[in-house]
Formats: structure tokens, C-alpha cells, sequence
């Protein structure tokens, strides 16, 4: 389930994941990396791994279930400070771009479930899946530790950009809104 094919020049900058081809026909970039967020072209990108789980507050999440929505998974903890720092953001960027067909999706990893829910209280409107021992997060090449981090998948399920780290409203919304509008209903 590793996504690798041009390797080596993607390892420098979002190792160990790598999204897709790098290039197209004449050295032309087709992954690029701006403010920090890895994007790839349409044609260039692969499938997201499956994404099912229970959810914090009851009921079970099928990725499949949002096809056509662009989708946001944002992998945190509530013991990490820097997924802390960028809820207010993510929840920014939600509400901002939910209108354009776009969902927002949050993986909890090695974290109880209390304190999981004590940490989205008021933080955040969508939905978070329970996964402590992060299975969906190993599943995207992301190790549970290294989070926080932030997928996001085109209206065809396939990931389009990826963020290693926290990120701010200023960054992510406009990557959001930009794969948002490629085949808008």
C-alpha cells in the first residue's frame, strides 16, 4: 500500500509517502510542492487507501460514502500540541469550503477516547474517527506519531496534496478550493 513511484524525489520532501509519478514527458513537474503542501496533477495521482471506522461520537464512517466530495482527512491527537494550534484552521477552512462539495474528516490516533472527545468539544464540527492504534494513518504511510497531517483526496478518491506538519487556513483553503474546483458539479 505504498504510494511510490518516482521515490526518491518525494522522499526529500514528504518522506516516506510518495503521492504519485513526479513527472510527466519532458521533465515537466506534475507533483509540486508550495507552502509546504505537496499537490499533484489529476493525472498523477493515486487512490486513497480504504477509510472505515467508527467514529468518536457512535456510527461508522465509510470513505466511499463521500465520493464526489472532495475530501479533507486531517490525522491528530489530543496530546499533540501542533494539532491543537491548527484545529481553529481546519475548522475555518471547513466552513468555508463545505458549500463547494468539499468534507472535512478527522483520523484521531493513539489517543483515548475521552480524551478525544474532550479535544474536539467546540473545536470542531466534522467528524473525527477513532483509530488509537493508527491503522488508517499507517495505511497512508503516515506514522501515528508524526502527526499532525493532512490529506487531501479529489472528488474521485484519489489524494491530490498532502501536508506533514500543522497548517494554517491561509494554505490549505486555497489548495482546497483549487482541487474543489476541478470537475465541480
Amino acid at each position: 500500500m505504498v504510494f511510490r513511484r518516482c521515490a526518491a524525489a518525494l522522499l526529500a520532501v514528504v518522506a516516506p509517502v510518495a503521492l504519485a509519478a513526479c513527472s510527466g514527458g519532458g521533465g515537466e513537474q506534475r507533483c509540486a510542492t508550495r507552502d509546504g503542501v505537496l499537490e499533484c496533477a489529476p493525472d498523477e495521482r493515486t487512490t486513497a487507501p480504504e477509510v472505515v471506522g467508527e467514529l468518536l461520537t457512535g456510527g461508522r464512517y465509510d470513505l466511499t460514502q463521500d465520493r464526489g466530495k472532495v475530501v479533507v482527512i486531517n490525522f491528530w491527537g489530543s496530546w499533540c500540541a501542533p494539532c491543537r494550534a491548527e484545529a481553529d484552521d481546519l475548522e475555518n477552512t471547513y466552513q468555508a469550503t463545505k458549500a463547494s462539495g468539499v468534507t472535512f474528516l478527522g483520523i484521531n490516533v493513539s489517543d483515548s477516547r475521552d480524551k478525544a472527545i474532550a479535544f474536539e468539544e467546540g473545536r470542531v464540527s466534522y467528524p473525527s474517527v477513532f483509530d488509537p492504534p493508527g491503522r488508517t494513518a499507517l495505511d497512508f504511510d503516515i506514522a501515528p506519531n508524526a502527526i499532525p497531517a493532512t490529506v487531501v483526496l479529489d472528488r474521485e478518491g484519489r489524494i491530490a496534496a498532502l501536508r506533514r506538519g500543522a497548517v494554517i487556513q491561509d494554505v490549505l483553503q486555497p489548495v482546497v478550493e483549487r482541487i474543489a474546483a476541478e470537475g465541480a458539479p
